[in-house]
């Protein structure tokens, strides 16, 4: 049946070493850098005290499957593994590794933009597995464009639903993201939905139907914002692909991802928003 389609995200996967601190650096400050630095190196001087230290699986796409499955979609993660806890330098999926996936099991593809030129042959492949098929039974096609790389840009126009970062807006020079929108839209194909957050400011969405807005929902207390931007990304998949609005999966995105600032990891979010 339609409804028992997984959604599969492709992307990375890897070890967060996480160091929880009695105070969060300030933004832009040296103390921000060696917090940063303090994910890789567990002792350093810093004016934060570290108050305890945890391992926690990560990477985009990963990070966003999880959140998913808590959510209760049924899901599946496409990426690579290492035989123990660590490891570096693993390879990204290709598009060979691709054309072994069984594709009839997904109502849609999540792509975290890493190894583009890869990715955009991977993006073919469903389309042509598409052009087989009715409408109402095609593959749903969304890409993350998170990172400052000029080979990722070449994403923009094979989404359904495009999700470009604050960073990337920053780099080309908008400040907001209703600019980045108008900004970026002409990149990406015809009747496509672009939707960028803005952190504390929420999240805006452009496509066909027009422009859309969501404000933020800050926990009472911010706890722990890593992964936040791939629980948004997770929440607003979830709700486009139950059949939700484009306003509805904006705010969605930013309750979940505001709600999962409020606490560490990502176990509070079945509690509170699991359709299970």
């Amino acid at each position: 049946m339609e409804e028992q389609k997984k959604i599969l995200c492709v992307g990375l996967v890897c070890l967060d070493i996480i160091n929880v601190v009695d105070k969060y650096p300030e933004e832009d400050t040296d103390s921000r850098l060696a917090f940063r630095l303090m994910l890789i190196q567990a002792n350093i001087n810093t004016d934060c005290r570290c108050l305890s230290q945890r391992w926690q699986r990560g990477g985009n796409a990963s990070n966003s499957c999880t959140v998913l499955s808590l959510l209760g979609a049924p899901c599946a993660f496409m990426g690579s593994l290492s035989a123990g806890p660590v490891a570096e330098n693993l390879p990204d999926v290709t598009a060979e590794d691709f054309s072994k996936v069984n594709l009839s099991q997904f109502r849609w593809i999540h792509w975290e933009g890493r190894n583009a030129d890869e990715q955009v042959k991977m993006i073919q492949q469903v389309e042509m597995h598409n052009s087989r098929l009715p409408q109402q039974q095609r593959i749903t096609v969304s890409v993350e464009i998170e990172k400052i790389r000029e080979p990722l840009y070449q994403l923009f126009p094979h989404g359904d639903v495009v999700f470009v970062s604050k960073d990337v807006a920053r780099h080309f020079g908008f400040q907001s993201a209703e600019a980045a929108l108008r900004g970026f839209y002409p990149r990406v194909r015809q009747g496509a939905v672009l939707i960028c957050a803005w952190a504390e400011k929420g999240a805006s969405a452009l496509g066909p139907d027009g422009f859309f807005h969501s404000d933020a929902f800050p926990p009472p207390s911010l706890v722990d914002t890593l992964g936040a931007g791939d629980t948004f990304n997770a929440a607003v998949i979830y709700t486009l692909s139950h059949g939700g609005t484009v306003q509805e999966a904006l705010t969605f995105g930013c309750r979940v991802a505001g709600a999962k600032c409020g606490f560490h990891g990502y176990d509070g979010i079945a509690e509170k928003f699991s359709n299970k």
